[in-house]
């Protein structure tokens, strides 16, 4: 975790924070858009110079009172909140354990397994850049016609989200799935702060304005149960709700829950009710 992002979240969040919004007069037209710095330091109740140097990254030990008054400030949510301190906890981290920057991208045979047992619920794993590293057959049959399987997406959801010219064709709420994979990277970038693959993926992903934008604004969103909506090529419309396991420290099992409320997925089931 480098210093600049932790300051890069205050000033990104600041922006994004419209003075009506924490109930202060809108005034005349703001040279920059968002909070000016005063008035974010007066609501969190720290001197304006102090946030300057938080936001400069002069400053790297900010307690957990002054996270707590600026995240009230920022009006973060619960999810933006532990993103926030991650980023604090991350300007103090000097060192890291052997290894812990190189990534697993084996997948064991049992793990194939429980994917195969999942059949005929689509089920996939990925690693922390969002690389498929496994699946099992149904998510491919599911997957194909969408193009995740084409080579525009390389293998990779963010890719494939951002530079497959269908993705925003087929799924309706494409941009809540855009934030999604932000997030998620964002999530990645945090925890792996050394990993040079995910440094360049981000940087690669970056020649899309629309990533940019996301990238920029250091929006985070729940990601550990979603619900999305799309035009599938050949079941027409249909509700996906995923659910996001863990079972390595960096490789995420996905299961797809393909219109559960108008026919429950049969097969196993690893999600609770």
């Amino acid at each position: 975790m480098t210093q600049s992002e932790f300051a890069e979240f205050l000033i990104a969040r600041r922006a994004l924070l419209q003075p009506e919004e924490v109930g202060l007069p809108s005034g005349r037209r703001r040279r920059t858009p968002g909070l000016r710095r005063e008035e974010v330091a007066a609501l969190a109740g720290v001197s304006v110079d102090y946030l300057a140097r938080l936001e400069q990254g002069r400053d790297t030990n900010p307690s957990t009172g002054v996270l707590g008054a600026l995240a009230d400030a920022l009006r973060l949510n619960e999810v933006e909140r532990h993103h926030f301190g991650k980023l604090a906890m991350g300007m103090e981290r000097t060192s890291t354990c052997p290894g812990a920057s190189e990534a697993h991208d084996q997948v064991t045979e049992t793990m194939q397994a429980v994917l195969d047992g999942l059949h005929p619920t689509p089920a996939f794993l990925v690693g922390r850049w969002l690389t498929v590293l496994a699946s099992n057959a149904a998510w491919r049959d599911f997957a194909e016609p969408l193009g995740l399987l084409d080579a525009e997406a390389e293998g990779n959801l963010a890719y494939y989200v951002f530079a497959h010219p269908r993705a925003a064709q087929y799924w309706r709420d494409w941009s809540g799935v855009a934030d999604l994979m932000v997030s998620l990277l964002r999530a990645a970038r945090s925890q792996w702060p050394e990993d040079g693959r995910l440094g360049a993926m981000i940087d690669a992903l970056h020649r899309f304005p629309e990533f940019v934008r996301r990238w920029r604004s250091h929006r985070v969103v729940e990601h550990r149960r979603v619900t999305m909506h799309l035009d599938h090529p050949r079941r027409g419309e249909v509700e996906v709700e995923v659910e996001l396991l863990t079972p390595a420290a960096d490789q995420t099992m996905m299961v797809w829950l393909v219109d559960r409320r108008r026919a429950p997925a049969r097969g196993l089931r690893l999600v609770n009710e």
